[in-house]
């Protein structure tokens, strides 16, 4: 069946994308979990097959590819079905690097992005801190001026990647008055080195999403070359909330192929299980619970290509990248509890697939923003939308 979205050179990509991770991936990834890393080999085989820098421009080596190839990549980097990994390979090369892509100069691109883009350094991204989350006005982690330098000085927590990163995409405050100042103005981005003094990575360890290599980021009297600064000094939170809606599409392009993988194994599972003589995937009350989710992934995933495609337009659709992070990693919850509930105690096993879906499912409800927030964004911009006085309004 033709799609509007999709022609047959993406269906050849995702045939070569699948086979990569089924040959190179698959295989080993259930070991990086129990490792909490992604190991720099991985990273450099990912650069050579041109992953890391889909969306990236040529000047730096990357494919500046349209942005459903970078949907095919990442549905099938979330139907692996390790969370910890599509959370690693996505913060990389659409997150953290995103910034550098969009507003770093040539010379910091050079110096940052074209390695990231090969997988010889691996990027991070710094925004959350132990009392600011979601909130970016009460970010407290500060960059003084200090002739040619920023003194940076603060603590940042839960930052995938951190422990294999070799520099961090910081946010932080550069207005006068310190960490006493708050409120979204006054917020800047810096590359900081993660062998520079003052850095100290602490890991910590989370419930999944285990291979992305989590920990806290503390800063004592880091000295950040000025060169560093991405962009504009005190326009980080532009950046930031036109980054957080690209951010939000990926999310929510990993959840599907989550729930790919949660439905395959489900349905792979009830087939081969019998009770009574029958198997389970002809019990009618088993077989109407899969039709449902069946179904309300078949509708989530219109609404993360239809987002992604006003995405491509060059709009920036705030609003629907809300409601496809909110919906599609909600749903992923359901469907994971529903998968391992139906699989009884096989997938209450810790080792099951089953287990590790809903451990990861819930870390994508949290990241990039909490459905809390989704829902208020979301809320707030239905409620302030003009009334419509169309004709057909007036007269109902």
């Amino acid at each position: 069946m033709r799609s509007p979205y999709f022609d047959d050179g993406h269906a050849a990509f995702r045939d070569e994308v699948r086979a990569f991770l089924a040959a190179e991936v698959m295989p080993y990834a259930a070991r990086w979990e129990e490792q909490d890393t992604v190991p720099a080999p991985v990273w450099k085989l990912l650069g050579e097959r041109g992953y890391l820098g889909l969306l990236h421009p040529r000047a730096v080596g990357g494919g500046e590819r349209d942005l459903f190839t970078s949907v095919v990549f990442l549905e099938e980097l979330g139907r692996t079905g390790f969370g910890g990994l599509r959370a690693a390979v996505s913060v990389h090369a659409y997150m953290a690097t995103h910034y550098l892509s969009w507003a770093g100069g040539p010379g910091l691109c050079q110096e940052y992005l074209a390695p990231a883009v090969r997988g010889e350094r691996v990027a991070a991204l710094a925004i959350t801190e132990p009392g600011a989350g979601a909130d970016l006005s009460g970010l407290a982690t500060t960059a003084a001026r200090d002739g040619d330098h920023f003194v940076v000085e603060g603590t940042k927590s839960m930052v995938s990647n951190a422990m294999t990163a070799g520099f961090l995409v910081t946010a932080v405050r550069t207005a006068p008055g310190g960490s006493g100042h708050r409120g979204a103005t006054g917020l800047s981005l810096l590359v900081i080195d993660t062998a520079l003094p003052g850095v100290t990575r602490t890991p910590q360890r989370t419930l999944g999403w285990r291979s992305a290599g989590t920990a806290t980021v503390t800063f004592d009297t880091v000295r950040v070359p000025a060169g560093r600064l991405i962009g504009r000094l005190d326009n980080g939170f532009y950046y930031l909330m036109r980054g957080l809606q690209l951010e939000r599409l990926v999310a929510a392009t990993l959840a599907l192929g989550g729930m790919d993988r949660s439905l395959d194994e489900l349905r792979a599972f009830l087939r081969a299980r019998e009770v009574a003589g029958e198997e389970l995937a002809h019990k009618q009350a088993l077989v109407h619970r899969v039709a449902d989710l069946a179904t309300e992934l078949a509708a989530a995933r219109q609404l993360v290509y239809h987002t992604a495609w006003l995405y491509e337009q060059g709009e920036l659709p705030a609003v629907e990248c809300s409601m496809a992070k909110l919906h599609t990693t909600e749903l992923a919850c359901r469907i994971a509890d529903t998968a391992l509930q139906l699989q009884g105690s096989h997938g209450y096993l810790e080792s099951s697939c089953a287990a590790r879906a809903q451990r990861d499912a819930r870390a994508a409800t949290i990241a990039a923003g909490p459905s809390e927030v989704m829902r208020d964004l979301i809320g707030r911009a239905v409620l302030n939308r003009p009334a419509d006085r169309s004709p057909a309004a007036k007269g109902s």
